[in-house]
């Protein structure tokens, strides 16, 4: 026996969708012999599935309640389909590269995520977007990845150094808000594979497209997912120029992915909550505040007289009856639970003390005023003045508001946050923030397109937002391990670098008959030019589902260079000419996945005789083996 090859390309959105299938409906799940292949392939028979769905199931009915745009199904399939893309490290703009786990990846968001699958999937515990408001001049994604070189030539000026097409929605396009749709659809449907079963996301919107995302994230999430509208109050001053209303809102559509796991973060009691309590007969279990006993559902059992300490006479409010039956009332009265005012004649009420709450802290609300989590302008002022007097974002989010839905989340201390609309890097400064004010150590996954800033920005040396995005991340780490010197030692402000580009393997569509002998070299060695080992190892990390920001080190051995992750979960070498005391060396670290370049092997013979040596060295089966030994 001898290696497999690694699978490249990021996960098949259909197989995940049959795959869950499959775990709630087996027996929908039928084989057919795959015509390319001529192996055996699970299908579902749509017949069987009907059964089991009984009358509960529905197929082209002439009317029935759904949300459609054009191009919704095209979405759905996006969404699905694989992607052959990679992303290359980049050092040299990284900060703390050996140490840090948070990511900085710049490109295409949708590709972005895709590739985030299979190392990441389950593992985001929130998701902050703030996504383009869709106003008329904001840019969205042109999804048309099989686009031919001249179909983007139509696009002069509005594609990246990748390829990657966006361009501004103007109210003039005809496909206005499908075009919208389409974008978010997409990229919702792959975030939401990233979530974990208590995961919850955050999405900023203003009224342009709030109906819509909301019906998206109803499809995509589940209505019965739907935590909470927020509104924030991101203008503090009226705008008295408005032709009708001043508009001083947004929203933020909270939504998880399991509501019945999630549990939401509670705000720190304030001492005017607290001030609420108080101990007029001096109760020996602190103090405390009473509340209403009466319910508008009419119940027949809790409808009864109760008689006051005063000998009063107290019936149930009219067309209400009282939340506690008799014996219930009899028992809280028993235990000086009732309150009938200092006088011993008012209507009953419920003794509730501050220590016999249920839960820490206050319950949220879904109204953000600006003096609790700051307004538009307070974000703007942060970034100046981190910069200096220089306007180099527009419309930066306040890191209060962050902070405030970062509690929302209800983190755990290593949880992982991800935004893939990050502009000016505010989640990032929020979360070191709190990771300093917690001492957690939660990381960060930004993703951002390259957007070409404007020729002001230009001038300040940021050629585009991502460049502004890493230097905010650089300047707000420093800034707060400069404020809190002693507490923040071991805080993380680093950031590995990662951009998004083609398939390190050059594409080889012909067949072998029809390449001259120069190029023949091709089906030797495959890997680009350009590309280093690092480029193949982090490229071998994501095929395999291993996370991007765990610790590598690297060590030589017999001339040729050992890479290892994570002490053993890939050890790797990309060298010619492989020798026993690599193979050796790497089998000492006792390594979950091993991995070679093709080009390792001048024969298969050699593949073979390694195969079987790490057999041997690490008393692994023959299925094992196959399992845990890959070449690219």
């Amino acid at each position: 026996m001898k290696p497999n090859k690694l699978e490249l390309s990021s996960v098949d959105g259909t197989k995940l969708n049959l795959e869950a299938l499959y775990q709630i409906a087996p027996s929908c799940f039928t084989e057919v012999k795959d015509e390319k292949t001529g192996e055996l392939r699970h299908v579902v028979n749509f017949t069987t599935l009907r059964q089991l769905l009984g009358d509960d199931a529905v197929e082209d009915a002439e009317e029935m309640y759904q949300f459609t745009w054009p191009g919704k199904q095209e979405a759905r399939r996006e969404a699905a389909r694989p992607t052959t893309k990679t992303l290359r490290p980049v050092v040299e703009d990284s900060v703390d590269w050996d140490h840090t786990q948070n990511l900085y990846i710049e490109g295409d968001n949708l590709e972005v995520l895709k590739l985030l699958q299979k190392s990441y999937m389950g593992k985001v515990k929130m998701i902050y977007i703030d996504p383009p408001y869709n106003t008329g001049n904001d840019f969205v994604y042109d999804d048309d990845f099989t686009a031919s070189q001249d179909d983007y030539d139509l696009f002069a000026g509005n594609v990246d150094e990748l390829g990657n097409r966006y361009r501004k929605n103007t109210e003039t396009n005809g496909r206005f808000h499908s075009d919208w749709c389409s974008m978010m659809y997409s990229r919702l449907m792959v975030a939401r594979s990233l979530l974990t079963e208590d995961g919850v996301i955050f999405i900023s919107i203003d009224d342009h497209e709030q109906r819509n995302l909301k019906n998206i994230c109803d499809e995509i999430f589940g209505e019965s997912n739907f935590v909470a509208q927020l509104i924030w109050e991101r203008a503090f001053s009226p705008k008295n120029d408005a032709k009708y209303v001043s508009n001083s809102h947004d929203y933020v559509l909270m939504y998880a992915l399991d509501l019945e796991k999630f549990t939401i973060g509670r705000l720190p009691r304030t001492e005017e909550a607290n001030a609420r309590y108080s101990n007029p007969d001096n109760d020996p279990r602190g103090v405390w505040m009473s509340s209403d006993i009466s319910v508008k559902t009419y119940n027949a059992a809790c409808d009864y007289p109760i008689t006051t300490p005063s000998g009063k006479i107290v019936e149930p409010p009219a067309g209400r009856c009282w939340s506690l039956s008799a014996k219930s009332f009899a028992e809280r009265l028993q235990d000086n639970r009732i309150w009938f005012g200092p006088n011993g004649d008012n209507t009953p009420r419920l003794k509730r003390f501050l220590s016999e709450l249920k839960y820490d802290g206050m319950a949220p609300t879904s109204l953000l005023f600006y003096k609790d989590v700051g307004h538009s302008q307070e974000g703007a002022q942060e970034v100046v003045s981190l910069f200096g007097d220089k306007g180099v974002f527009d419309g930066p989010k306040p890191v209060r508001l962050l902070e405030r839905l970062i509690t929302l989340a209800n983190l755990k201390i290593d949880s992982i946050v991800l935004d893939f609309f990050s502009g000016s890097a505010t989640t990032a400064h929020a979360l070191m923030q709190m990771n300093s004010n917690k001492n957690f150590q939660c990381k960060f996954i930004l993703v951002q397109l390259p957007e070409e800033v404007n020729e002001t920005k230009k001038e300040q040396e940021y050629k585009n937002i991502c460049e502004i995005g890493k230097e905010r991340i650089r300047r707000a780490g420093k800034k707060i391990k400069e404020e809190s010197p002693l507490t923040t030692q071991n805080l993380d402000t680093g950031f590995r670098v990662f951009r998004l580009a083609d398939s390190n393997f050059e594409e080889v569509k012909k067949a072998p008959v029809e390449y001259d002998q120069s190029q023949l070299d091709l089906f030797l060695d495959n890997v680009k030019s350009d590309r280093t080992d690092l480029d193949l190892l982090f490229g071998a990390m994501l095929s395999w589902g291993v996370q991007l920001s765990l610790p590598m080190s690297s060590e030589e051995v017999d001339g040729k260079m050992i890479y290892t992750v994570n002490d053993g979960d890939l050890v790797a070498c990309f060298a010619e000419n492989i020798t026993e005391n690599i193979v050796k060396a790497m089998a000492e670290k006792q390594p979950l996945r091993v991995l070679f370049r093709d080009s390792c092997f001048a024969r298969d013979d050699a593949k073979i005789n390694v195969f079987e040596t790490f057999k041997q060295l690490l008393d692994w089966s023959e299925e094992e083996a196959m399992k845990n030994i890959k070449v690219i």
